[in-house]
């Protein structure tokens, strides 16, 4: 089983490149299921409905989220309505709309998703890895293998997380900084990690965001609004070679496109 996970999703107009590019890698590469984080694919903060229907149609199987997960009101519904194909962080409170995992079938196996926010500088929600370890005991025996997208901005909690995991999550990857990682790599007990996928988004701003907005940000410590930025676009994220008898991954490839 192969397995591409995608970097934050910035901007509308990156689901028009990712369909533009995406089947063809999906071939090219004998990717078998595709996830990918859309937090900030609507203006930055969230994720219409109509922009998480363009990137299910671009060739994306699971739509994860993150601390913007809520930030387009429209969604709500769509997240108790979907799901199967688009899942927000499992540590909100059980209040929140939507599901934070959900089992899917690729190749003939039920593939465990969860979705898990940190909290180091980001919201003070349920301890991730208490509200892994619960769905992991509430699911034994639906599922054969498990993947976990961490959305946290600390590298240190999610390689903490990735640690405790290794050996019951197979595929564990960071998403939120936007910036890619070179620590991809096998953990000892056969998971596949890395601590961030980087973004899917234009290249000319800060983070896909306006640049001229962030460094007046900066400079000036005064409220400005954040656009999204112009210019191309690049994809980024990484490939998880699984072994589905063994389950353990052989491989973790850093992937731009």
């Amino acid at each position: 089983m192969r397995i591409l996970a995608l970097g934050d999703v910035v901007g509308s107009n990156t689901a028009d490149y990712l369909k533009a590019k995406l089947w063809s890698l999906r071939s090219k590469e004998h990717i078998d299921f595709t996830v990918a984080n859309g937090e900030n694919a609507t203006n930055i903060h969230g994720l219409s409905t109509a922009d998480a229907e363009a990137l299910l149609d671009s060739g994306i199987d699971l739509i994860t989220l993150g601390n913007h997960a809520f930030g387009v009101k429209d969604i709500y519904s769509y997240l108790d309505a979907h799901e199967q194909s688009i899942i927000r962080p499992a540590n909100y409170p059980p209040e929140a709309p939507g599901v934070g995992y959900t089992v899917r079938d690729v190749c003939g196996w039920r593939l465990l998703c969860i979705n898990v926010s940190g909290r180091v500088y980001l919201d003070p929600l349920a301890s991730p890895f208490d509200t892994v370890d619960r769905i992991l005991e509430r699911e034994s025996g639906t599922y054969d293998l498990a993947l976990m997208d961490i959305h946290a901005e600390a590298t240190s909690e999610k390689l903490a997380l990735a640690r405790y995991f290794d050996g019951r999550v197979q595929v564990m990857f960071g998403t939120h900084t936007h910036v890619p990682t070179a620590d991809e790599q096998v953990l000892s007990g056969g998971s596949g990690y890395i601590t961030d996928l980087g973004m899917c988004g234009p290249v000319n701003g800060i983070l896909g965001t306006d640049a001229e907005a962030v460094v007046y940000r900066f400079r000036t410590m005064m409220p400005t609004r954040f656009s999204v930025a112009d210019g191309s676009i690049r994809a980024q994220g990484a490939i998880f070679d699984l072994d589905e008898s063994s389950k353990r991954v052989r491989s973790v490839t850093r992937i731009t496109f």
